[in-house]
């Protein structure tokens, strides 16, 4: 994977999107995150990326690697709001990729200690808990 870090999304999936036909940030930011070398992706970029299910195969173990170093990396929102747009993902990519399922679950455990104990609001903190007990079921 890591020659394909100097590669966009574009070049990876051989497929250009064209110019966006809707007129807001969201789908701009998809498509110009589409034409950004794999390298210069930050935690946000991920956390828009994946919480759109776009690329995963290419943009999941990115984000393994970033909740790796810190399980609560944090875009624009919140600590952890990447780990639970991970978590969030789609299913699909997750039954096909299973060991990618396996190393984020693991991670979750090493860490569930850190989730607990984390100084953050109740709402967040459930829904990282709630969201991975549906995502530990997506392979049983």
């Amino acid at each position: 994977m890591t020659e394909g870090l100097n590669n966009t999304l574009e070049q990876l999936d051989k497929h250009d999107w064209g110019e966006p036909e809707y007129d807001s940030y969201l789908v701009k930011t998809c498509h110009q995150l589409r034409k950004k070398p794999l390298k210069d992706f930050t935690v946000e970029d991920l956390r828009i990326m994946i919480g759109q299910n776009i690329n995963l195969e290419f943009l999941i173990p990115l984000a393994i690697e970033q909740l790796k170093e810190n399980i609560l990396a944090e875009g624009h929102y919140y600590e952890g709001d990447l780990l639970n747009n991970v978590l969030t993902s789609e299913k699909e990519y997750w039954l096909s990729c299973k060991r990618n399922w396996q190393m984020v679950c693991e991670l979750f455990g090493q860490n569930s200690t850190r989730l607990k104990q984390f100084d953050t609001t109740e709402e967040i903190k459930d829904g990282w808990f709630e969201n991975f007990k549906v995502f530990k079921e997506i392979n049983p």
